[in-house]
């Protein structure tokens, strides 16, 4: 599995962290000025170090005009889908469609549950995510009469009114390792969001995810190539390539060409809070890739 043909994407991935609250917002407008597509900051509602996500994103949409927004990932179990879901439409009218969702199914159980959140296995887990992605969606779809009804075994709702529809139709992305979850994307999901690091075998594990996507995609009778291949990942710029996204801005635009066409990759997503790396990612790197890909493209 390989290219897919989708236009690139490039991100930040920052922590808001709340030793420094109005550092977050400073890397999210210097990530517009250097032309990134999304700014996306972490959710760990239950780490006092950090501050609270939605916060922060509702902050930044206010201070800029142009990038996107999005968590990485939504920590689901302390964040219910309904109320998330008119969150989300509300961020989205406000910022003028500037809003994306990522969820992801809940790691870290223990701080979870410390918070007041439940204890789910992987299975309740990932069947909880499904169905949240249904909640969401209904809530969403004002074209429809009447309330929403789900039942469910975790998000149930009965006579919950719909709206207010977001400005734009927000994608679904979520975290995603395990052959049901990359299913549950392939059948619901508008993206996948998986982190470099956490891959066993590094790369070469997204061609066997890319696979389990593609197959839940065609058994709901979607297109593989509509679901947005989304990578976290980080490095470091230096005068001498060393090895994957470790060099000069060159090297990083050629390593990013192969994970776009070798894996199907269209959404870069940098993990840095250095304002000189998020200006070099966005003014130097993408434009590279952009072209190096748009030449390969055009060869075959």
């Amino acid at each position: 599995m390989g290219d897919y043909g989708l236009d690139l994407q490039f991100g930040v991935f920052v922590t808001g962290s709340s030793t420094a609250p109005h550092q977050v917002v400073d890397l999210a407008l210097t990530a517009e000025d250097a032309g990134i597509d999304l700014v996306t900051i972490q959710d760990h509602p239950y780490q006092p170090a950090f501050l609270d996500t939605w916060t922060v994103l509702s902050y930044i949409a206010a201070r800029t005009e142009r990038v996107r927004l999005s968590g990485n990932v939504l920590n689901l179990p302390l964040r219910p889908p309904a109320v998330l879901a008119r969150a989300a439409a509300s961020l989205d009218l406000l910022s003028g469609g500037r809003c994306e969702i990522a969820l992801g199914a809940g790691g870290f159980a223990d701080a979870i549950v410390a918070m007041g959140g439940p204890r789910r296995t992987a299975g309740e887990s990932r069947r909880a995510l499904e169905e949240a992605v249904d909640v969401m969606r209904a809530l969403w779809d004002t074209s429809v009469r009447g309330g929403v009804h789900l039942p469910g075994d975790f998000y149930p709702v009965d006579g919950a009114k719909r709206g207010p529809a977001p400005a734009h139709p927000i994608g679904i992305t979520v975290g995603a390792y395990g052959p049901r979850m990359l299913d549950l994307v392939g059948r619901k999901c508008d993206g996948c969001l998986p982190s470099l690091s956490y891959l066993t075998n590094g790369a070469s594990d997204l061609t066997a995810m890319n696979a389990a996507i593609d197959a839940g995609a065609r058994s709901a009778g979607r297109e593989p190539a509509a679901i947005r291949r989304y990578l976290n990942l980080g490095g470091h710029f230096s005068d001498a390539r060393s090895g994957l996204l470790s060099g000069p801005p060159e090297s990083w635009a050629d390593d990013l060409t192969s994970l776009a066409l070798d894996y199907g990759i269209s959404g870069f997503i940098f993990a840095t809070d250095d304002a000189d790396e998020i200006e070099t990612i966005g003014t130097q790197v993408a434009p590279a890739t952009r072209e190096l890909v748009a030449r390969a493209r055009e060869q075959h």
